[in-house]
């Protein structure tokens, strides 16, 4: 898995005493992601799919809405102590006539893995206008597919099932799942996700699910927004902000899907009645 895992020795308590093991954990390094040569933002991220998660993130930012507004994306020099590069250093070339992200918005702030939009410049800028509305997505989908997914996805977890520490994030259309992507952010699964659909020309993704292994938050549902998702599932809580914005976007907002159960918050015409 490459740089995706680190193995550490680590010390394991237990009632039958204390014994010395070998450990994979989730690797976590930082992102620095730059447009038209200029810094915007740094995420911590574990590495993989980075040209994805590039995508994704300029996405949910309003910068771009497909992948003909991306010229070019390329890792610059940057080299760490054994002299190889680290890959951690993403420039983004715009395509002509597509405009840099707008002062208002830029994220020049340093990211943990754990936020999603702490930073933003201003409070209105928070908020963002989608291009791609899921209001008016008619898509159904019945109780029985959805109490499937958190399954599904749990069975592409390849790195959650060695590490433990990672958060998924997947995307289904007619039942089918069609990419998932972990990360140690709940965020950058997510952007991930939606990278991949930029790049496999899916965006506006009409019809689409997009299941999450955690809570849902208020970027999560923003960031589905953005990309025209109708339906967020999610195996945890949501919060206050997340039902709100979910209802202001049309969205349909399932949590705690777990088992053959789920809260509906939002949305609810659009999952159909057990039959």
């Amino acid at each position: 898995m490459g740089r995706v895992t680190v193995r550490r020795a680590v010390e394991r308590v237990s009632p039958s005493g204390r014994s010395r093991r070998v450990d994979a954990l989730a690797a976590e390094e930082p992102l620095e992601l730059r447009v038209n040569g200029k810094s915007l933002a740094v995420t911590m991220r574990t590495p993989g799919q980075d040209v994805e998660l590039a995508h994704g993130f300029l996405l949910s930012e309003g910068v771009i809405g497909s992948s003909e507004d991306i010229s070019i994306a390329r890792f610059c020099e940057g080299t760490g102590p054994d002299g190889m590069n680290t890959y951690n250093v993403l420039d983004i070339a715009l395509a002509e006539g597509v405009p840099p992200p707008d002062i208002g918005v830029e994220r020049n702030f340093y990211t943990t893995s754990s936020c999603g939009v702490c930073g933003k410049a201003a409070l209105d800028a928070v908020k963002l206008k989608t291009r791609y509305s899921p209001a008016l997505d008619p898509v159904q989908v019945t109780p029985e597919s959805l109490t499937g997914f958190p399954d599904a996805l749990r069975e592409r977890q390849k790195v959650f099932e060695s590490t433990g520490g990672l958060h998924a994030a997947g995307l289904f259309v007619n039942d089918e799942l069609l990419v998932v992507r972990e990360d140690v952010g709940r965020h950058n699964a997510v952007d991930k996700v939606l990278g991949w659909a930029v790049l496999q020309n899916l965006v506006p993704l009409r019809g689409a699910v997009l299941m999450v292994s955690g809570r849902a938050s208020f970027e999560l549902v923003q960031k589905a927004a953005m990309a025209g998702i109708p339906v967020l599932a999610a195996v945890s809580a949501p919060s206050s902000l997340a039902v709100e914005l979910a209802e202001e976007q049309g969205m349909t907002l399932v949590g705690f899907l777990r088992g053959d159960s789920m809260n509906i918050y939002t949305g609810g015409e659009r999952v159909l009645e057990t039959a």
